[in-house]
């Protein structure tokens, strides 16, 4: 570098580091913005890659017994939209009665709330009282006549994320072999063996991860409805069924249905709500030791402190969407770590497997 005598560098020279620096940190930072910007995107897009792992091995099955993928795929779709249509017309009919039923126990006005509130003493005072700030609050009816179409698009923008998701997923079953080459092309040639196993360990994991958690949103969910159900605990079929899909929340989405249903029953009685709390506290100790280890095992190998807190910086820095990604995203983190930092041969590694085998899927 050339410099003056003193040993500082030249005057044109420093200006023209100093304009690359700037140059570079003004890039980083318009990069951090837009993606920040495109983050809803993002999330997205691994949501659907995430899905594509999970359904990847019963595609390759498929096409081992010479049914194309893009069938396979389109019947991995179908036989989904089975399940949902067949878990609603079940589910649904009964969840409306429960729900019609719950609201008729309710006030269904201001005054009502009021002349509730003020008959009543503790926590139900302060629950309705609550209630009765948050009726106030809302708007006239003239003021939701234009409300109305901000319902109808947000709506169509959820459609819109989940036509995105799955298409996203169909896709990059498609392109995966293809994107995989041309990533791997960027790599030295003596790392290409390592990258590619890394590459089909973190696939692997998501889909071993994403395949268990299902099952157990099928399970817990079962479970919990027929022993509310026993115990005569009220809405038996939205409580079950609510604490099934909260399974996909880790950690505090049990917590969540655990407190709704000891509530539900204090409803009734207290051994009623200390029934349904042993009842979810039993279903969570038995899915934590038997069930999860034989239907999930170690698919992601993440401690619960790890899991704890990729939860909640994802929910409170990105928002919802972000907490039903944290473990995936650990879980790519954390293999990462053990190959790049901690020297660890990725084609070592125990491969998950649910529902699938290992040899499913394309390991070579």
């Amino acid at each position: 570098m050339p410099s003056t005598s003193a040993g500082w560098p030249r005057p044109g020279t420093l200006a023209r580091h100093v304009l690359v620096s700037a140059l570079v940190l003004l890039a980083l930072a318009v990069g951090a913005v837009v993606l920040w910007k495109v983050r809803l995107v993002l999330l997205l897009l691994l949501l659907a890659i995430v899905i594509a792992a999970a359904m990847r091995p019963g595609v390759e099955a498929l096409q081992r017994r010479r049914v194309p993928r893009a069938a396979g795929i389109a019947l991995h779709y179908l036989a989904l939209a089975a399940v949902v249509g067949a878990l609603l017309g079940l589910a649904v009919p009964r969840a409306l009665t429960e729900v019609r039923a719950a609201l008729g126990s309710l006030p269904q006005t201001t005054s009502d709330v009021r002349e509730e509130a003020r008959a009543s003493t503790g926590l139900k005072h302060e629950l309705l009282v609550g209630l009765e700030k948050r009726l106030e609050q809302l708007p006239s009816r003239s003021e939701l006549v234009r409300p109305g179409v901000g319902a109808t698009r947000g709506a169509f923008e959820a459609l819109v994320g989940i036509f995105f998701v799955f298409a996203g997923a169909a896709y990059w079953l498609s392109e995966r072999e293809r994107v995989e080459r041309v990533v791997l092309a960027l790599f030295p040639a003596r790392t290409r063996a390592t990258a590619h196993a890394t590459w089909e360990l973190v696939d692997l994991k998501l889909g071993a991860f994403v395949r268990g958690q299902l099952l157990l949103v099928l399970v817990v969910g079962t479970i919990l409805s027929a022993s509310f159900w026993a115990i005569g605990l009220p809405y038996w079929l939205l409580l079950g069924t609510f604490a099934g899909i909260v399974e996909l929340v880790p950690l505090i989405g049990p917590l969540v249905a655990g407190a709704i249903a000891v509530g539900a029953g204090l409803t009734v009685s207290v051994t009623t709500a200390v029934a349904a709390g042993v009842v979810v506290l039993t279903v969570r100790l038995l899915e934590d030791t038997i069930v999860a280890p034989r239907v999930i095992g170690d698919a992601v190998g993440l401690s619960p402190l790890l899991v704890l807190v990729m939860v909640s910086a994802s929910g409170v820095v990105l928002g919802g969407l972000a907490v039903l990604l944290a473990i995936p995203v650990a879980a790519i983190l954390v293999t990462l770590l053990d190959v790049l930092v901690l020297h660890r041969n990725p084609a070592d590694a125990e491969v998950p497997s649910v529902l699938f085998p290992a040899g499913d899927s394309d390991t070579s």
